[in-house]
């Protein structure tokens, strides 16, 4: 490591800005903190600029295919869309098609989606079915993959049929999400969840039901639209309504693994307000109170805005998450806890509804499909799962009703993303890729660095300085 490279190091070590750390908030809560948010891991990844190729090339898209999506663990749906024996549930990435399938009461299968005769899909979306046979010839496999029926099966001596079983891929399952990983070889899911399991011990994920799924057509690859969900450092320029509540430059950045974390805590000021809001202030600007508007609630004297908001959050969801909303800290009613497992998958923690989920749209590497869930705890019988409500490249997401106030702030991110897109492809005239801050944007540079060691590359590297291109 050069002097340079370490004088960097211990610069990232003691920079941030000023006002109070989640820490600080942490030490004033009015509840028990779990140990979960009193954990760190401040990690530096190098300050090297990640080639713009990454977003905009085809080439590296389709190394992305063999060399990613082909290996690596991802989410494919939730246990609830599968709930009888016989739901099936088609997840595509890229050029890929898998089939999830629940084959027994208490086993889901997956398998890779194409008959093994002349290769058509054998579902093309999600159902019922009793079998798994192709429309085309009318092959047909049981629901344990095993192999059922050959039509005119004498005219394939050449087929063993003991080995003619759909080929598997491996399932697993965390908190009431179905993972695969198209790669036997792989090491199981709980190796590769490493400390998110811990982290959201007590959230309870797994009791929860899908109350609203949105998917949307984004004109951006998959991983600049993730990256404008895994960081608070745009909120000052593509948020500026929300400031004054708002610890945005305060968040902090945790590193395990295949796991991080952002928490940006609510009911504080941004350190770029130039003035100190007032409790009552801060209040509207966190429940999006406009000038005109009648406040929500008056902020007694002698309280603050994380207090009352905290309270108040907890008799919100009182009604379906029952007393033991009694024992979260103000900080898990309050703060956005948003961790991304790799590649593509993030989870919000605490009473948080969010879940996100980023892919390529399809086998094209310019445009992408950002999907919100919400995650909604519930009192006896669970209740269906929300069906899919797909919105076009040129929808408005406020057409997304059920996503409520969430919709204008996706609004203000998505004016940006594609003028992003198109705007690398002129950037990489002028310099060969994009610079990301050490720490702010220190979850973005997870995501490349892992990248990186699953296509092969070294810190920073070009496809053609990797031999690749």
């Amino acid at each position: 490591m050069t002097t340079v490279e370490r004088s960097f190091e211990d610069r990232f070590a003691e920079a941030r800005s000023p006002g109070p750390s989640f820490q600080d908030l942490l030490d004033r809560d009015t509840h028990p903190v779990p140990p979960q948010l009193r954990s760190t891991a401040k990690v530096y990844q190098g300050s090297h600029d990640v080639p713009a190729e990454r977003y905009i090339d085809r080439r590296f898209h389709e190394l992305e295919k063999e060399r990613l999506w082909k290996r690596v663990w991802q989410m494919a749906c939730r246990v609830e869309e599968l709930p009888e024996v016989g739901d099936t549930v088609v997840y595509d990435i890229a050029d890929l098609s898998f089939l999830l399938v629940r084959s027994t009461p208490d086993t889901i299968k997956g398998y890779w989606n194409a008959c093994l005769h002349r290769g058509r899909l054998l579902r093309e979306g999600d159902g019922w079915a009793h079998e798994l046979r192709c429309p085309f010839h009318g092959y047909a496999w049981n629901l344990d993959g095993s192999l059922k029926q050959i039509p005119a099966d004498w005219d394939f001596p050449h087929v063993d049929k003991s080995q003619f079983n759909l080929p598997e891929v491996q399932v697993g399952i965390w908190q009431g999400w179905v993972f695969i990983n198209p790669d036997p070889n792989a090491g199981s899911l709980e190796e590769f969840l490493g400390v998110l399991d811990w982290h959201f011990e007590g959230w309870d994920l797994e009791n929860r039901y899908i109350s609203a799924h949105v998917a949307k057509i984004v004109r951006a690859n998959w991983k600049l639209v993730q990256e404008a969900f895994s960081e608070a450092y745009h909120v000052v320029a593509t948020h500026p309504q929300i400031l004054a509540s708002i610890g945005d430059a305060n968040s902090q950045y945790d590193v395990w693994g295949n796991v991080s974390r952002a928490i940006t805590p609510n009911g504080t000021p941004s350190p770029h307000v130039k003035w100190q809001p007032t409790e009552q202030e801060m209040f509207d600007a966190m429940a999006d109170v406009r000038l005109d508007e009648e406040r929500l609630v008056i902020i007694p004297d002698g309280h603050t805005a994380r207090e009352i908001g905290a309270a108040n959050s907890r008799e919100m969801w009182r009604p379906m998450a029952g007393d033991r909303v009694d024992k979260m800290s103000d900080a898990e009613m309050m703060d956005s806890f948003y961790y991304t497992l790799f590649p593509n998958f993030h989870p919000w923690g605490a009473f948080n509804r969010i879940m996100y989920r980023f892919r390529p749209n399809g086998d094209d590497h310019e445009t992408s499909i950002m999907e919100c869930y919400y995650l909604t705890p519930f009192q006896g019988e669970r209740p269906p799962p929300a069906r899919t409500h797909w919105l076009g490249p040129d929808d408005d997401w406020i057409d997304a009703s059920e996503l409520g106030g969430l919709s204008r702030i996706f609004n203000q991110d998505m004016f940006n993303l594609p003028k992003v897109h198109k705007g690398l492809k002129t950037l990489r005239n002028v310099k060969p890729g994009v610079t990301l801050a050490n720490y702010q944007e220190g979850k973005i540079r997870m995501v490349h660095n892992l990248i990186e060691d699953y296509l092969g590359l070294g810190r920073g590297q070009t496809m053609a300085d990797a031999g690749l291109a």
